[in-house]
């Protein structure tokens, strides 16, 4: 949660379309770290949901004050009631200056309603190339993208698209070295030895079709091969291990490969669904030897902060995002175009023998927090974001 410091006062009505305040989603974490500045700010904000209120209308308690907080609509993105919820705010003060904040992907937002009012899309770019809606969307008139990494700002930029720059934040007071689970040393509570080489996987078991985007194919594999020549490595998935959210099952993926079940260490099912205590996270990551992190591409990748902020190297994938977000310490591997039909775009299927390459020198390293992987993200502190990027960018689009 942001400090309660004094902070630069801004005027407008803005509404944050996005994952629900304090879902246990990226989007729903990146959400709640906004609407609290936003609130903060002093501009009358209100929240509106794609993913985690249905059907009654409810109120968010933040440290600065209550906001409304409208339910996703009959559509499953809202599309019939995103825009009604900013039209009625705009009406109450039509000489404000107002804004829609969108945070989630944007071919999504089918609605004619959206071409009435300005919107600023925190847009992920997640392929290898632009996919047509995506372009098509961000190139509206009354549409301002702001890209989340490097790599949206030089793909938009390689297609003329102007843009603005606000990286997704991380909360470096909770995300830190830490070395307890309550009264109980990490490896106590995850039942390991400390000379256990823990190999920790942070992602959504979320796939489309026949395709997964975090690569748990791979990865998986790349871990079968890897740990058959080191006995003491173990696989901590911090995931939905059954696929209820339209995943994969992740248990026939293991025993496709033979990995054993002692190899594997799952997280409690409830603390997953309803989102593990930060801190409790925070410590997990801290034991991590390894965050296995490639993908067939990222928006952003907010484990590979978390991680690092907790002195954890990464292994991410060298495109997209990724390699902009990992500290100079961490490993990139290589990977091949895929491409993606429903977007019509290209991704990247990452390189199996370069992820068990990468997971062999990071047995090799010297293990522990690195001070590297820690320096590096604290540039993505909330506080830090907040000042140094949303602050500018809101003033220029709050006229």
């Amino acid at each position: 949660m942001p400090t309660t410091t004094k902070k630069e006062k801004l005027n407008g009505a803005v509404s944050l379309w996005s994952n629900s305040y304090n879902a246990p989603t990226g989007y729903g974490q990146q959400a709640t770290h906004l609407l609290d500045n936003l609130k903060r700010s002093g501009l009358d904000v209100q929240m509106l949901s794609n993913y985690g209120l249905e059907g009654v209308p409810t109120t968010v308690q933040t440290a600065y004050g209550k906001v409304p907080h409208f339910p996703r609509g009959i559509d499953l993105y809202s599309n019939d009631a995103a825009p009604i919820d900013h039209a009625n705010l705009i009406a109450k003060d039509p000489h404000k200056p107002n804004l829609f904040i969108s945070l989630y992907d944007v071919w999504v937002m089918q609605s004619k309603g959206y071409d009435k009012f300005p919107i600023a899309s925190w847009v992920p770019l997640d392929h290898v190339t632009m996919p047509p809606k995506v372009e098509q969307w961000l190139r509206k008139p009354n549409v301002t993208p702001i890209a989340m990494a490097p790599h949206g700002v030089r793909q938009m930029t390689a297609k003329g698209i102007e843009c603005e720059y606000v990286p997704h934040a991380i909360d470096t007071k909770v995300y830190k070295p830490t070395f307890e689970i309550g009264k109980h040393a990490i490896n106590d509570y995850l039942g390991i030895k400390e000379d256990d080489f823990l190999i920790g996987v942070v992602a959504a078991n979320k796939a489309s079709g026949l395709v997964h985007r975090k690569a748990f194919g791979e990865l998986l594999m790349a871990f079968s091969i890897f740990s058959k020549e080191q006995p003491d490595a173990l696989l901590y998935l911090h995931t939905d291990a059954y696929g209820m959210a339209g995943g994969w099952n992740l248990i026939q993926v293991l025993q496709s490969l033979g990995i054993p079940k002692d190899k594997v260490l799952l997280p409690n099912p409830q603390d997953y669904r309803f989102g593990m205590a930060k801190k409790d996270l925070a410590a997990i990551y801290t034991r991590m030897d390894v965050l296995l992190a490639p993908s067939y591409g990222e928006g952003f990748g907010v484990p590979t902060l978390e991680a690092q902020a907790c002195g954890t190297r990464v292994i991410g994938s060298n495109w997209a995002a990724t390699p902009d977000l990992i500290s100079e310490d961490s490993w990139l591997t290589d990977g091949q175009p895929a491409w993606d039909a429903g977007q019509d775009a290209w991704w990247q299927t990452p390189n199996i023998p370069s992820l068990v390459n990468a997971l062999k020198e990071s047995y090799y390293a010297k293990r522990g927090p690195s001070q590297v992987a820690i320096d590096f993200a604290k540039d993505f502190d909330i506080e830090t974001v907040w000042d140094k990027h949303w602050v500018p960018v809101l003033k220029k689009l709050l006229k």
